[in-house]
């Protein structure tokens, strides 16, 4: 493509303020890990609540959602929308808690609730498998989704997207540690929003498409509007699997069940409790609720327009054929756009791009710091080395990602493996709050049996051929790894020493988690139960999922032009929205 000079422009301009808020943060990220890690501890909740959502933004998100709606129409998100489930829990549940804890990172936790060598050896293991191996797979997705982008905008070859996105990202990232990272996604995710929603409108507007009216009058495009599958098969793989079983059985990033990885980190960095809750509920609500349809609509404009891959193949010749699938199809139609708007879009995709990565690179150096060297290499290291490692480590990893993204074909693939690697482990990360004999052996056996199935089932038995397909599909594989895995986990937890006494005394009367499940400790040792308000959590928890999903679909139908169903779901989000108000206190 060719860019003129007010896309260069806009480009340069976004790049420029990105650098100087990494650079005007640098002075007190370089003070202590604290700073560096949680930004001093004193976060507010609208400025975490949209960092939260800016990197889950990232710039592999439309690819995918383009991906999974020419695949299997718009019910095809329910793999993700699903876990709205788990995010509302973490809100009314574990928020609190976390903020409560008082720890660096969401693994130090893991010292806190277990005792003893195999407590130490969890940190340090999980440190090593979700901030290494497993965030690097994460960054090899959203660096998979760069390439394809500069393929397509810039005819750039992959290590020349990587090389350029990558080095600004670091610069900031290991400058202005989380407090840099925190403001740039403020940034980052109000230019994302423009541009996404411009991009759409301009879009639908090509004389190709013919304005949104006819758009959604194509038979291909019908097909695929459905909120809920209509094939048998379908509404049990893409609806009943993920709603029933999947939001709480597998971890994800940015949707861990019972909170983790970088949204833990946002909840750690909140001033207080009560603005950790508030911005975890920000975020569910505008990553749900806000940003679907946009990525929806282009990606039905997509299939008109690139209806097959050779379509693609034939538009861009110069893009490598293996990896030309179908999350290609959201680049392509960016390419449609005007001088300005494209240069605003490229800026936003690189704001997603980014505000994903850094995020990813400072939660893992946390881990790397915090977690392994500070822990159990160097105790007594001082802060100014601490801080180095962490922007050595935040340039190592982002190496390691850009690596294994080269090796990557497609988003949705990359998507399935992430879900695989932690099938099973989910249910473990809600219960050890609330029930005492979930020890540290438990989370080991979990994570061990979960990532052997996975390899097995994405080395091994790939269902590469027809007949592996039609005899295992990749469904079944998923519940074959959760039910293994589960029955691994329990026998183990069974099987091996309860946490120490003493250890379990000491969390009890830090956190105070819900006393149900803590009763034999309670009782053993005389403590005292403070009274939660658990059946109004529930219900929170239940009005704020109607809140999201009504506010999701009631867009959805407006913009489907069935207005009676629209009315019906924004009126049960209101109303959800107006009793969940006047419990907030309560339970927020």
């Amino acid at each position: 493509m060719q860019l003129q000079t007010i896309d260069w422009a806009i480009i340069g301009g976004y790049f420029i303020i990105t650098i100087l808020i990494g650079l005007w943060a640098s002075k007190k990220a370089g003070t202590s890990s604290a700073d560096f890690f949680l930004s001093g501890r004193n976060m507010p909740w609208w400025l975490l609540g949209i960092s939260m959502v800016a990197t889950t933004f990232s710039a592999d998100t439309p690819n995918l959602v383009t991906d999974i709606v020419r695949k299997n129409g718009v019910s095809g998100n329910w793999v993700w929308w699903a876990f709205l489930l788990t995010g509302m829990l973490t809100v009314f549940l574990y928020a609190k808690l976390w903020r409560r804890s008082g720890v660096m990172t969401d693994l130090e936790f893991y010292e806190l609730r277990y005792s003893g060598k195999p407590a130490a050896f969890l940190r340090v293991f999980r440190a090593v498998y979700l901030g290494v191996l497993f965030n690097v797979v994460v960054m090899a997705t959203v660096c998979l989704a760069a390439i394809k982008i500069g393929g397509v905008m810039f005819d750039l070859p992959a290590y020349q997207t990587l090389g350029i996105a990558c080095v600004v990202t670091v610069l900031y990232s290991a400058t202005g540690g989380l407090r840099g990272i925190l403001f740039t996604d403020f940034f980052q995710f109000i230019l994302a929003m423009i541009g996404t929603v411009l991009a759409a409108v301009y879009i639908l507007d090509l004389p190709e498409i013919g304005g949104l009216s006819n758009l959604l009058d194509q038979e291909v495009i019908k097909d695929k509007m459905a909120f809920i599958p209509q094939d048998e098969n379908m509404f049990l793989t893409l609806f009943l699997l993920p709603i029933c079983v999947q939001w709480w059985a597998s971890y994800y990033p940015g949707a861990e069940p019972g909170g983790g990885g970088y949204i833990a980190q946002r909840m750690l960095a909140a001033k207080d409790e009560k603005n950790a809750v508030t911005a975890t509920f920000v975020f569910n609500i505008m990553h749900y609720a806000l940003r679907p349809w946009p990525w929806i609509l282009i990606a039905f404009a997509s299939i008109i327009i690139f209806p097959d891959h050779a379509s693609l193949a034939e538009k861009f010749p110069n893009i490598d054929i293996e990896i030309i699938n179908d999350d290609l199809a959201y680049p392509a139609m960016l390419t449609f756009l005007p001088a300005g708007l494209l240069g605003v879009i490229l800026a936003s995709l690189f704001a997603g791009f980014m505000s994903t990565i850094s995020s990813h690179l400072n939660w893992g150096s946390s881990y790397i710091v915090n977690d392994v060297y500070h822990r159990f290499v160097n105790p007594n290291a001082s802060q100014s080395k601490l801080v180095l490692l962490g922007r050595v480590s935040t340039a190592l990893m982002m190496i390691l990602g850009a690596l294994l993204a080269l090796t990557l074909k497609s988003a949705e693939s990359a998507f399935q493996l992430i879900i695989m690697l932690g099938a099973g482990t989910g249910l473990i990360y809600i219960l050890r709050w609330f029930w005492w004999r979930i020890n540290a052996y438990t989370e080991i056996a979990a994570m061990v049996c979960s990532f052997i199935i996975a390899l097995y089932f994405h080395l091994v038995y790939t269902g590469a051929t027809p007949e592996e397909a039609a005899y295992l599909p990749g469904h079944y594989k998923l519940l074959i790894n959760i039910g293994i895995t589960t029955i691994v986990w329990l026998i183990v937890t069974f099987a091996t020493r309860p946490t120490d006494n003493d250890r379990l005394v000491s969390f009890y009367n830090k956190i105070f988690p819900y006393a149900p499940g803590w009763s034999s400790v309670i009782d053993k040792n005389n403590l005292d139960v403070k009274s939660e308000p658990f059946g109004s959590k529930l219900l929170a928890i239940v009005l704020g999922t109607v809140l999201v999903y009504g506010s999701l679909f009631g867009v959805g139908y407006l913009i489907y032009g069935q207005v009676t169903y629209a009315v019906i779901s924004l009126v049960a989000a209101m109303l959800s929205g107006v009793v969940l108000a006047k419990i907030w206190n309560k339970v927020g």
